[in-house]
């Protein structure tokens, strides 16, 4: 199976615009690709966000927009089963910059969340995406994007490895 974790940085309360995207493309048991951009999310950013991902006004700037950069990663993004650390979020946050945008992709995609995946795997420890990647040794620089996905598709290996089905954890998530 092809998986594409993917993570999402936003910039303000209402998570409906995306100021960066990572991409991990995990196949055959490795990453064999990875993926980031900043976007320009045509709108404000609240001073949380910011300060949670340092990105602001001034670094999107030049950045493409959502509906500029969708050329770019839909090849990648249909190419697989879609993969999030906390995936309810970051499905959310996709689906709204397509509404917002009109682009027409898919009526569903199927997807994992590694944090359900690990409270059925490793019972009884924190799933937070820090505390995680403390677990495996991985390296993480939290809240920005590039690294987040790709720590989201480190966790995915691992548990693939311990051999983890993941049949069961496939959902589907309606985006229209």
């Amino acid at each position: 199976m092809r998986y594409i974790a993917f993570d999402v940085e936003t910039p303000n309360r209402y998570n409906d615009r995306i100021s960066a995207i990572g991409i991990a493309v995990v196949e055959d048991g490795e990453i064999v690709h990875n993926f980031y951009s900043l976007v320009n999310p045509e709108t404000g950013f609240d001073w949380f966000n910011t300060q949670l991902t340092g990105i602001d006004e001034a670094a999107v700037a030049n950045a493409p927009t959502f509906a500029e950069l969708w050329d770019q990663i839909e090849p990648i993004m249909g190419s697989g089963i879609l993969v999030a650390h906390n995936a309810p979020f970051d499905m959310s946050v996709l689906k709204k910059c397509l509404q917002a945008y009109g682009i027409d992709w898919q009526s569903t995609a199927s997807y994992l969340c590694t944090v359900q995946m690990g409270r059925r795997l490793l019972p009884g420890r924190s799933h937070g995406l820090d505390a995680m990647c403390d677990y495996y040794g991985i390296c993480l620089d939290h809240h920005q994007a590039d690294s987040d996905s790709r720590a989201c598709a480190e966790i995915l290996l691992r548990y693939l490895k311990a051999g983890a089905d993941v049949r069961p954890f496939i959902r589907k998530y309606r985006l229209v």
